[in-house]
This record gives C-alpha cells, sequence and structure tokens, in this order.
C-alpha cells in the first residue's frame, strides 16, 4: 500500500489545521498504513502535483485526493470492507451537515479568538510573514486587529457550539453510540484550537470537554500528543 497524507507543519512539529486532523482520524477509523508528509506554509511546490495549493492531500496508490471531505468520501468509497465512517447513506448526509455546520457556523467565531495565537505560537519563524500578509489581505486588517480574545467573543463561540452539547447530553459521541466521521469534522476544530490557543475556550463542565477526551484517546491515543495546550483549551 502506497498511501501518503501531506498535511499542514508548524513550529515543534504541530499539526495546526482542523482539516488535516478530520483526515487523520479518517484514516485511522479505516485502519489504513499511511505515512504522513509535513507541508510547511511556505512549501505550496510540495503538493503542486495535486493541481492546487491547500492541505490536506492524499495520495493513495496513483490516486490524488484533496479537500477533507472529499478524502472522507473516497475513502469510504474506495474502502468499502473496512469500517464505515458514515453508517450508511443518511449517515453521509448528517455527516455532511456537520462538515457545512462547523465550517460556515464555528469557524468564523472561532478564527477570531484565535488567530493572533495562531501567529505567535504555532507557526514556523520563516512563515510567519507569508502568514501574516495573506491573513491581513483576507480579513482586510492586522492580526491584532482582527483578534478578538474579550468575553463577549469567546461567549459567542460557546453558544455556537449548543446544538453539539445538546447532542452530547444525550449520547457519548455527535454519531450516537460509536464515533463516525461527524465527530471527526468537529474534533479537527478542538484539537485546532487546543493546539493553537491560549484561550479557555470550553470549560472542564462542558459535555463537549468530556467528549474531547473521549476522542483524544482513540485509536491508540493518536491525537492525545502533538503538542496541545494542556489543560488549555478542549
Amino acid at each position: 500500500m502506497d498511501c501518503k497524507l501531506y498535511e499542514l507543519q508548524g513550529r515543534e512539529d504541530k499539526r495546526p489545521s482542523p482539516y488535516c486532523w478530520r483526515t487523520r482520524m479518517a484514516l485511522a477509523h479505516k485502519g489504513l498504513a499511511v505515512e504522513f508528509i509535513p507541508v510547511q506554509f511556505g512549501e505550496k511546490a510540495k503538493i503542486s502535483f495535486s493541481g492546487q495549493k491547500l492541505v490536506p492531500v492524499l495520495s493513495d496508490n496513483g490516486r490524488v485526493i484533496s479537500d477533507s471531505w472529499a478524502i472522507a468520501c473516497y475513502l469510504e468509497d474506495a474502502y468499502p470492507d473496512r469500517p464505515s465512517l458514515f453508517g450508511g447513506e443518511s449517515g453521509r448526509a448528517g455527516a455532511r451537515f456537520m462538515n457545512a455546520w462547523v465550517d460556515r457556523a464555528i469557524h468564523p467565531k472561532m478564527i477570531r479568538i484565535v488567530l493572533s495565537d495562531i501567529y505567535d505560537r504555532v507557526i514556523m519563524a520563516a512563515d510567519q510573514p507569508y502568514f501574516r500578509a495573506s491573513r491581513e489581505k483576507r480579513f482586510g486588517m492586522a492580526l491584532e486587529e482582527f483578534c478578538d480574545t474579550s468575553e463577549a467573543r469567546i461567549g459567542a463561540f460557546r453558544a455556537a457550539l449548543e446544538p453539539a452539547r445538546l447532542a452530547l447530553k444525550q449520547e457519548p459521541y455527535l454519531a450516537g453510540s460509536e464515533p463516525l466521521y461527524a465527530d471527526y469534522v468537529l474534533f479537527g476544530t478542538c484539537k485546532f484550537v487546543d493546539l493553537c490557543s491560549s484561550q479557555v475556550l470550553i470549560a472542564e463542565d462542558d459535555p463537549i470537554y468530556e467528549w474531547y477526551r473521549r476522542m483524544l484517546g482513540l485509536f491508540d491515543g493518536l491525537a492525545g500528543g502533538d503538542g496541545a495546550a494542556q489543560g488549555q483549551t478542549a
């Protein structure tokens, strides 16, 4: 098997991409042997073979797939004999909704809290000029102006997670009794925050916090290390 995952690499070998974490967990769920290839912000040429500039990129026996959702669907369809990521087509539809909800409703509230921390704590020094210039162009202001760690902003982020919180009061995982790709979508964001942020965004008495700790223990603790800010966030 020749399976490689190209994923973002930061300082101290941290992997600061919520999308790459989704794919890491999906590959582990499928039980696939994979080689992880680190890609720094300034190494776009490393993934030029994919025809685009973003990670994750999966190269699997000659097939090249980019975008975490496309990779998840590929893994489900290419390896039907291995554990399902979705639990059927209705589960795939639910995971697609979760994917869109996290990307469109959670990430915009999260990024304003953590962007400066990403720059200060995670991005390698050689990549900082590119990161600053690209993000300031995208958001139309300096990182320091864009970033907002006020209680109001953190409160809005926590409130946005209420649907997940309510689900986890009823079941141990967002997908029910066992974790599926719907869990990996939100987990990728929580892991990203854990690696990058100095803020406590989720309290220890929050059901999401306990769920996150369970997720860290999956697959022999695959995601339990990687430079996480222990005790800082969920």
